[in-house]
């Protein structure tokens, strides 16, 4: 940071010492860079970008959209170096200038690289190579591969100004028993991280409940799991909280389950009762949306106060809108079914006896006209 600065006074001082036709030819040096800069903006990288549109694939896409930024930049970058190469500078200020400008490409090129780690370009590569990636992979090993490349950059430019850092990995080895009990909750959250993914019981987009929260996954950090809850609230579980806690997968589900009661009137004659259970069975076994497997319609059990048909079943779907619009239709159906039979649901009730209370004696009955006479 010291020779930077040195540097840059230096170059002060050459403004105001340095022969004005070095000055000028520098600046226009410069502006011509940013002219350059101006054409391969508007015309070069369009034409550019048209071509890729035209392959097969979409790597080269991603790629030239990430390295869009650096590249304008290279052009600024290349301005200031070649503008200062034509003013006077001594033999050190030169080896100076071209540590600074390898640093600054060193930069630029990271940043690509970042801006590569931020995009789809896993999903592509999956795809372009007929490889399946689970979702929930993509943001994780992003930001991984995020933290590898700014870490090999920071080595990189280390090395190039001079830098030891042998030591520094050193001084980190023997430090990292100290941060290790330090940071033990952090460390088990991304370890728990870890084991989400490699056992992968959900993915991104996935409906899923635990004893602590219910809703749809959004992202998993090195941290938490984001969770969408249906109140629309996000929630953040830590990592080893979530790995610990039996977890249900409702999207997983190959289908979905229907099974209730439906209690019918006793005065309903068997016949009617049996029929009324035939035509419900073929009902479900001819509808469209009821998976075919499993399905069960008995007359179950006497209840209290109604003869109970016992219904269970599943739908193909596990959609919950079109799981809710099978359930009505089928509602709709049975409803109708009991109309044509003249079978009525039966209403919960009770029905009391009461005993014929035993005749007074002649004293009570005395007494209670004497009541009445008052």
């Amino acid at each position: 940071m010291v020779y930077v600065l040195e540097l840059l006074q230096r170059l002060m001082m050459l403004f105001t010492s340095a022969q004005w036709v070095d000055v000028t030819a520098a600046v226009l040096v410069f502006l011509s860079f940013l002219f350059l800069r101006k054409i391969f903006t508007l015309y070069i990288f369009k034409i550019i970008l048209k071509l890729a549109h035209r392959s097969s694939t979409d790597l080269d896409d991603i790629f030239l959209l990430a390295f869009e930024a650096p590249l304008r930049s290279l052009f600024i970058i290349l301005g200031l170096y070649f503008a200062f190469t034509i003013l006077p500078l001594t033999p050190v200020q030169n080896i100076l200038l071209l540590k600074i400008l390898r640093v600054a490409l060193i930069l630029l090129v990271t940043w690509g690289l970042y801006n590569l780690a931020g995009t789809s370009l896993s999903e592509a590569t999956a795809t372009k190579l007929n490889f399946k990636i689970d979702r929930i992979l993509v943001p994780f090993f992003n930001k991984v591969i995020k933290v590898v490349i700014i870490a090999l950059a920071l080595s990189i430019i280390a090395q190039e100004l001079g830098y030891e850092i042998s030591g520094l990995i050193a001084g980190l080895g023997l430090g990292g028993l100290a941060v290790a009990l330090a940071a033990q909750d952090a460390i088990a959250n991304i370890f728990g991280g870890i084991v989400i993914i490699t056992d992968k019981p959900f993915t991104i987009g996935d409906w899923i409940a635990t004893p602590s929260v219910e809703g749809t996954v959004e992202d998993i950090t090195f941290r938490s799991t984001k969770i969408r809850a249906f109140a629309q609230a996000l929630v953040s579980v830590p990592n080893k909280k979530l790995a610990d806690e039996p977890i249900t997968n409702w999207t997983r589900m190959g289908k979905r389950r229907i099974d209730f009661y439906l209690g019918v009137a006793y005065t309903t004659p068997v016949a009617k009762l049996k029929k009324c259970v035939q035509l419900i069975r073929e009902l479900l076994e001819s509808h469209p949306g009821v998976h075919k497997e499993t399905i069960f319609v008995y007359f179950n059990r006497f209840g209290e106060s109604s003869l109970d048909i016992f219904l269970y079943f599943f739908t193909v779907t596990t959609n919950w809108g079109e799981y809710l619009k099978i359930r009505e239709e089928i509602n709709f159906k049975i409803l109708e079914i009991l109309e044509n039979e003249g079978v009525s649901i039966a209403l919960p009730s009770r029905r009391l006896f009461m005993e014929t209370p035993p005749p007074l004696n002649s004293g009570e009955q005395e007494q209670e006209q004497e009541q009445e006479q008052e």
